[in-house]
């Protein structure tokens, strides 16, 4: 148990039996009381907390979040006169940027009058994977991963709907890793790139002997996933005899090979993702309409990049991170950034990647990007914007523009490390690259002193 100072207000007793991080904001932004494990999460005590700004405190701003792009609960709760529940993006203790969801309620004053809120914080512990799944940090991005957080838990079907080249295979994958089922097995299969007997066979395996060429029995991917999710994408070119079927398993649990006479019982979580309009398709009698409403209890809208576009040098970073050479023009510099959000991507995160990948080979193995090197697939960036204006939106994008200086230099390199006392991770932070694009700049600084010895 905390230790707490004898003589304690009833009041803050009651606070401090809150097991979360937890404050009352006045409607003036003014943090009026907290828990000890609030005080504790950002290492600050009661005085010093007390009368503080909650968005000095938490975002280190001098404006309220609304001002900055994010969707603020004080404003949200006392507008509504509801509870309210956000996601963003705080600093912690250490200055390290923490993704939160928050949780406010609206408080009354001795008037009746809605004028604080009582404010739950409860930091999202991000699982470790290989693979960033979900790369962004706009309003956009966080109200998606609010939304995904809440469901993933869940076995409900999802279908996510969003335009061509989303990622809207990323955010199955982001569901999945987040489930209880991320133990087991995560399957996909793309209805848009099979026939119609090929998807049958896919889906459901089939029997030695089921047609030509069967020549043994082959498990179908419900099966395979047995236990996880199956990602069903482009559900809307699912032929309408394999629609009856997959609408009998959802219903059962149950199916059956191609060509069998037996049922198997299956425990999959679906999720389906479409880019087609399916309420569309089912007024036009090519998609059924019992299915849609069996799919579409959950449906998510995975937004453009061009409703997002403040994380795409975060995008483009991630993607030159994974590039050959990629490294040497990490952290990309201000014009380069500017020239990337000049432009509204039609084909979204998928025609990003080809645009930094081009402008990857243009640079050569041993320069830099630059902003000629970025080519828009014969379209002229978008003329609206001038280039010598910052295209960002948020004081998170502002953040990632200002930190830009070009290549980090290798001695740049040598002394932030000095400076950090060897800790890559810090170094990597104060340069504002990725710890992995630092390890790889340290292996070809040695390398480059190997070889002059």
């Amino acid at each position: 148990m905390k230790h707490r100072q004898s003589g304690l207000p009833p009041f803050q007793e009651v606070l401090d039996v809150i097991d979360e991080p937890f404050v009352i904001i006045d409607s003036n932004y003014r943090i009026v009381a907290a828990n000890q494990e609030y005080c504790d999460h950002y290492e600050v005590t009661m005085d010093e907390m007390v009368g503080q700004n909650c968005h000095k405190v938490s975002h280190h701003s001098d404006v309220p979040c609304s001002q900055n792009g994010e969707a603020c609960p004080l404003e949200q709760a006392l507008s509504s006169g509801q509870t309210t529940e956000v996601m963003h993006i705080h600093y912690d203790a250490d200055g390290k940027e923490e993704l939160v969801e928050l949780r406010a309620k609206p408080i009354r004053n001795e008037n009746g009058e809605l004028a604080y809120i009582g404010e739950s914080v409860f930091p999202v512990i991000e699982k470790t994977t290989q693979e960033s799944l979900l790369i962004g940090r706009s309003p956009a991005c966080l109200r998606l991963v609010s939304i995904l957080q809440r469901v993933a838990q869940t076995s409900t079907i999802v279908l996510l709907e969003g335009e061509s080249g989303v990622g809207k295979e990323k955010v199955a994958q982001y569901l999945h890793h987040y489930s209880d089922r991320s133990h087991a097995p995560f399957v996909v299969v793309d209805c848009g790139a099979l026939g119609e007997n090929l998807i049958e066979s896919e889906l459901f395996g089939h029997e030695k002997g089921a047609f030509t060429g069967a020549d043994r029995v082959k498990q179908g991917l419900f099966e395979a996933a047995q236990g996880g999710s199956l990602f069903i994408d482009e559900i809307g070119d699912l032929p309408l005899e394999l629609q009856t079927k997959l609408l009998r398993v959802l219903e059962t649990g149950k199916i059956r090979r191609l060509g069998g006479t037996k049922y198997f019982n299956v425990d999959v979580r679906i999720i389906a993702a479409t880019h087609r309009g399916l309420k569309n398709m089912v007024q036009q009698r090519i998609f059924r309409e019992d299915l849609y409403y069996r799919l579409a209890a959950f449906p998510v809208h995975v937004p453009a990049l061009r409703g997002r576009k403040d994380d795409i040098p975060l995008l483009a970073e991630h993607f030159l991170e994974n590039m050959e050479e990629g490294e040497n023009s990490l952290p990309l510099a201000p014009d380069v950034i500017q020239r990337l959000m000049s432009y509204d991507y039609p084909g979204n995160v998928r025609e990003l990647r080809n645009i930094v990948e081009r402008a990857n080979i243009l640079a050569g193995p041993d320069g830099v990007i630059a902003a000629d090197h970025i080519v828009f697939d014969g379209f002229a960036p978008v003329a609206s914007q001038t280039p010598q204006q910052p295209i960002l939106t948020s004081t998170m994008g502002q953040r990632v523009l200002l930190r830009r200086r070009g290549r980090v230099t290798e001695q740049e390199l040598l002394d932030t490390l000095v400076a950090c006392d060897g800790h890559r991770a810090e170094a990597a932070r104060r340069l504002g690259i990725s710890e992995r694009t630092l390890y790889r700049r340290l292996q070809a600084v040695n390398r480059e002193q190997e070889y002059n010895q």
